[in-house]
């Protein structure tokens, strides 16, 4: 298909929340998903949604099994994700470095819950329920939050800990998150 330009913060789009997926298995839908896949590989990203090209549907995509943006990270299963409905297991909250696509060349300290449930769909219409802790759990708040209007930097409680990659992590090799 295509890789298409990732939007970057201050983009109105990015800043709604997202339209539920209504029709399933769609010629369309499909070709949005590879869209997403092809542009999400391109940059090495860890997910994508689908505001983040322009596109305000509750459609995330996320996976990979080594990622060189986050090499310290557990495998997270590729997941094509709509509708999605996040529940928290617990209050626990832990913080991590996140970047993101839409916020290139940054990094920032974020709380997210530790363990959580997800639930929704996939592009056929298919369930998908899943408990999840870690960076899986971290990955999938992070893209959700896209689909409610909402980039990383809003979730930062301590703008200390917010920063260009480079300046934050000298040395280490600069990607273009």
């Amino acid at each position: 298909m295509a890789i298409k330009p990732v939007l970057k913060m201050g983009e109105p789009v990015l800043l709604q929340v997202a339209k539920p997926v209504e029709r399933f298995d769609t010629l369309e839908l499909h070709s949005l998903i590879k869209d997403m896949q092809d542009t999400m590989a391109s940059l090495h990203g860890a997910g994508l949604a689908a505001p983040q090209i322009g596109v305000s549907m509750q459609v995330v995509i996320f996976g990979f099994e080594k990622n060189q943006r986050y090499p310290n990270a557990d495998e997270v299963p590729f997941t094509v994700l709509l509708n999605p409905r996040l529940t928290p297991l617990s209050e626990e909250q832990e913080e991590g470095w996140e970047g993101c696509l839409s916020v290139p060349g940054m990094r920032g300290m974020v709380p997210r819950y530790a363990q959580l449930r997800y639930q929704g769909v996939d592009q056929y219409g298919t369930a998908i329920d899943r408990t999840v802790s870690g960076f899986h759990a971290r990955v999938v708040q992070h893209e959700c939050d896209h689909l409610q209007g909402i980039l990383y930097p809003m979730r930062i409680k301590n703008f200390r800990q917010f920063g260009f990659t480079d300046v934050l992590f000298p040395g280490q090799p600069v990607t273009d998150d």
